[in-house]
């Protein structure tokens, strides 16, 4: 399993120049660097930020995990992801997923209701809307449909964060739908996880819980599965690996650089 790390473009209070030193020093510790989508929120465009990335880095992978597809047209939306992708020399990952929050669709100006079956004719569409290399595609969320168009459409599965049982319980039921739908081989495994290190927890959970307090139940085992120490990171990181992960990435909940140093530190000595 290989870990990732995310840029801070959903933190509240975090400086947008932060992104180039952030993806300057993710790019020798980590294998991939992420970003969420939000649009009735505080937060940055997640196609700009990626692209912000690229240029300030050469190796590190670019994933949106995930990118919200019913907010903006099919077409704009591959646009946008092959332009990253080509500026990136070929290192985006597109995550997509319908979002679950209604007043992202309602600033859209997109039917909350029909963000299922746009997002399916999107995914139908996109292979004819490239007009270049395309980004390896992920589909987010964890209900029958999801998995349906992740098993018809993608290359790889994210799983919405969470403890390990719980992606474990997951992921198995994509690894059916795959199977089901007779696809060869296996999807790529994706899971999710936050940080807070050092003395920043309480800042952290404050974060977690404005951005995922609206899911309530759901929302406050995400925010109960902070990882606020070394150890605490270290084991959820081997029982992610132990549940079948391929991609783990953490998101930062403090917009502080040190935290992506001792997020690496924290790392050392584990391996995949």
């Amino acid at each position: 399993m290989q870990v990732g790390i995310g840029l801070p473009t959903v933190v509240v209070g975090a400086d947008p120049r932060l992104l180039a030193p952030w993806a300057r020093c993710a790019e020798g510790a980590f294998a991939t660097l992420a970003v969420h989508e939000r649009l009735a929120y505080k937060s940055l465009e997640p196609f700009t930020a990626l692209a912000a990335a690229a240029a300030v880095t050469e190796r590190i992978r670019l994933a949106a995990l995930v990118a919200i597809g019913p907010l903006r047209p099919a077409a704009i939306l591959a646009k946008q992801a092959e332009t990253v992708h080509r500026l990136s020399a070929g290192r985006l990952v597109l995550g997509l997923g319908s979002g679950p929050r209604r007043d992202d669709y309602e600033l859209a100006g997109v039917p909350y209701p029909a963000r299922g079956r746009i997002l399916d004719r999107q995914l139908a569409r996109l292979p004819d809307l490239w007009q270049g290399p395309r980004p390896r595609l992920l589909v987010g969320g964890q209900s029958d449909a999801a998995l349906l168009r992740m098993a018809r459409h993608g290359d790889g599965w994210v799983h919405g964060g969470g403890p390990p049982r719980t992606f474990r319980a997951a992921a198995l039921s994509a690894l059916a739908a795959w199977s089901d739908a007779g696809r060869p081989g296996r999807p790529e495994l994706w899971g999710l996880g936050y940080f807070a290190l050092g003395d920043a927890a309480e800042r952290g959970r404050a974060d977690l819980t404005r951005y995922y307090g609206f899911l309530g139940g759901p929302g406050a085992r995400v925010v109960a599965g902070l990882l606020t120490s070394p150890a605490e990171v270290r084991d959820f990181v081997r029982a992610y690996a132990e549940s079948g992960c391929d991609q783990l990435v953490l998101f930062p909940t403090v917009p502080e650089l040190d935290q992506v140093e001792q997020l690496a530190e924290a790392l050392v000595g584990w391996e995949g």
